[in-house]
């Protein structure tokens, strides 16, 4: 199928009216999507600059300003199947207010808070007020065209506000730190919230009620499904934190493990599943989730293994060493340029698994020459973001293309659920052999030659790791995709 070819997959979300036929017409909508999108990646990059301030006015632990950061992001990727069933029952539309509302509040009240336990309780109804409004962006925006060109080109520019965002929100908020408390880092939110709030009111039109279904909500599909989800996210961070050798991680790898088994169980039984098993089996659906999965896993994998071997290894400074991911980010902000005329020529499933093998190979050449200079990290970086750009549109908008009308959001909370679930393997597989490998503490200065050397082969051993679990995810999806392309 062509990329210019409309697809049925717009259904009677366009009946009685016309879609629009350019990102022009629909800017006032990408203006209220976009902003979504610019939340969630700005939000976690910018508050990272203050969390030295933060740790000394609220008193607050090592551990404690973790979770100031770890509990949005396991709140958020836990409860996103949840919202996105919600959301194709009640409204993708009403959800995505409601969630922007909310946002807008905890946002708020962060200038009230005075201790640690405080923030990161608005930090998890922030994560809540995220798993409501960010997979209803992507879902949205593919409703919103009836062509695949226009789905793939609002993505793309909605992708690239949310990089842009990314990039600039360390050094913004540096900035901010020098004349304003850090409340302000958080406030910010409530301008976005506002912009994303007026720009989809106006701009989206409400679902019709033959794009929702009325299936009754598997409350108790959603309860295992979100512990699942949860479970594995904290097992990476406890790997990383307590290492190998203590129980906390494996108790959480193994309720994990009964909770997704629990949850598989559930689906195949209830009458109206929360999720339907089947819908993962189309080639579209699970060749879509798995390049997405891969790509989560090189992205954070990689960078976490870069900042390490460039502050620890090499003893460049901190600065530097943000200079040398520059990379990366230049090629994530840039590349919004070529994701459309690339699809357009390649098509969605060349497109897809062409991507997806420049990660596996910016990996590949990581682990086997990344010891050896700068420039062979840089060439890694370079290709895994390259990828990554193309296979994070491609992927989202293959998954939406398989799905019924009436399961878009929960398509999208699938994609962004299979990256946050990979990204957090690929640390704790990096972290885990670091630990394991490593003796002393990383942190420490004056490494002798022997921790130099076994610092290299674990960095080595991880991205070798790293690079195999992702070419399985490719060598997947591409076999899904063939799958398709056969049918």
């Amino acid at each position: 199928m062509s990329i210019d070819q409309t697809t049925t997959a717009t259904g009677s979300f366009n009946q009685g009216r016309r879609s629009p036929r350019s990102l022009r017409e629909a800017w006032l909508a990408l203006t209220g999507l976009s902003a979504v999108f610019l939340f969630e990646m700005l939000d976690n990059s910018i508050l990272n600059v203050a969390l030295p301030t933060i740790g000394r006015e609220l008193h607050a632990s090592t551990t404690g300003l973790q979770w100031v950061t770890g509990a949005y992001a396991v709140v958020f990727g836990g409860s996103m199947l949840a919202f996105g069933a919600i959301a194709d029952r009640f409204g993708r539309r009403r959800v995505m207010l409601a969630g922007l509302v909310l946002l807008g509040l905890a946002s708020l009240a962060t200038a009230f808070v005075s201790t640690a336990e405080e923030l990161i309780a608005v930090r998890v109804v922030m994560g809540v007020a995220a798993a409501m409004t960010t997979p209803g962006s992507l879902a949205l925006a593919f409703r919103l065209f009836a062509t695949d060109e226009l789905r793939v080109r609002a993505t793309t520019l909605i992708s690239t506000v949310g990089l842009v965002g990314l990039a600039i929100g360390p050094t913004v908020g540096g900035l901010a730190l020098a004349v304003a408390p850090w409340q302000a880092l958080l406030l910010v939110n409530v301008p976005i919230a506002a912009l994303a709030f007026a720009g989809i009111r106006a701009g989206v039109a409400a679902d019709a009620p033959a794009d929702l279904h009325r299936d009754p909500i598997d409350v108790a599909g959603a309860v295992l499904g979100t512990a699942t989800i949860v479970l594995a996210l904290v097992a990476p961070t406890l790997f990383v934190n307590e290492g190998a050798g203590s129980w906390q991680p494996w108790t959480a790898t193994a309720a994990a493990v009964v909770a997704a088994i629990l949850f598989v169980l559930r689906e195949r039984t209830a009458r109206y599943p929360l999720l339907d098993l089947a819908l993962l089996a189309r080639p579209l659906v699970s060749s879509g989730l798995a390049y997405k999965a891969a790509s989560g896993l090189a992205v954070a994998g990689l960078g976490y293994l870069v900042t390490l071997q460039l502050q620890l290894d090499w003893g460049w400074p901190p600065a530097l060493a943000a200079l040398g991911m520059l990379p990366q980010v230049v090629v994530l902000i840039a590349g919004g340029a070529i994701v459309s005329p690339f699809v357009r020529w390649a098509g969605f499933r060349r497109a897809a698994w062409m991507s997806s093998a420049a990660v596996v190979a910016g990996l590949a050449v990581y682990a086997t020459l990344g010891r050896f200079g700068y420039v062979w990290v840089a060439l890694a970086l370079v290709l895994v973001a390259a990828g990554m750009r193309v296979v994070g549109v491609v992927a989202g908008v293959n998954v939406m293309r398989g799905l019924p009308e009436n399961r878009t959001t929960i398509g999208a909370a699938l994609t962004d659920t299979a990256s946050e679930v990979a990204s957090g393997v690929g640390l704790a597989v990096a972290g885990t052999l670091l630990a394991a490998l490593f003796t002393g503490s990383l942190a420490s200065t004056g490494w002798t030659p022997e921790q130099t050397g076994e610092f290299r082969t674990a960095v080595t051993l991880a991205a070798g790791a790293i690079t195999v679990l992702a070419a399985a995810l490719v060598a997947y999806g591409f076999a899904r995709s063939r799958a398709r392309a056969a049918a």
